[in-house]
């Protein structure tokens, strides 16, 4: 590993070639670029599954010399997917919720009233299923202390 600009990379000779090309890239005015194998060490996750949320429309990365170069808002979308990933969410919901978002933040409204509605299905849902949980929890513990009690009744009095 090498540290540049504060930031661990991979000395190896791929991602030296993307690390040359984001900073080639990378604007004076702030704005931050990272190359895919710095998202994979920052996320955990290997370069198949960047892959496949690019392929399934989610992430859409800038080409810069055959290299992938990912902005901050790609970075943020990444940590949302994961994120909703962690969480249960479909990756139609993901994409369904990514799109409300907008080009450039118009539907962040929309996108926190679809929040608040899949997370009160979802908080229903989980209650529901405690319910039968504690129920069956009930049921088991009755049964258990009833066939001990049998139990304790059977044994040979001394």
């Amino acid at each position: 590993m090498t540290v540049l600009d504060g930031r661990r990379r991979s000395a190896g000779p791929a991602s030296a070639a993307t690390r040359e090309a984001v900073d080639a890239h990378r604007d004076d005015g702030g704005a931050e670029l990272f190359g895919i194998t710095e998202l994979c060490q920052q996320f955990g996750i290997t370069l198949r599954t960047i892959r496949f949320y690019e392929d399934k429309g989610l992430l859409a990365p800038r080409r810069v010399n055959g290299a992938r170069v990912y902005t901050r808002r790609d970075r943020a979308r990444l940590a949302l997917i994961l994120r909703s990933k962690a969480i249960g969410a479909s990756l139609d919901e993901i994409k369904h919720f990514l799109a409300l978002y907008g080009t450039h933040g118009e539907g962040r409204v929309q996108q926190m009233r679809y929040v608040v509605q899949r997370t009160d299905e979802a908080i229903a849902e989980l209650e529901t299923k405690r319910a039968h949980i504690e129920a069956t929890l009930s049921e088991l513990r009755l049964i258990n202390q009833r066939v001990r009690e049998a139990l304790a009744a059977q044994a040979p009095r001394r």
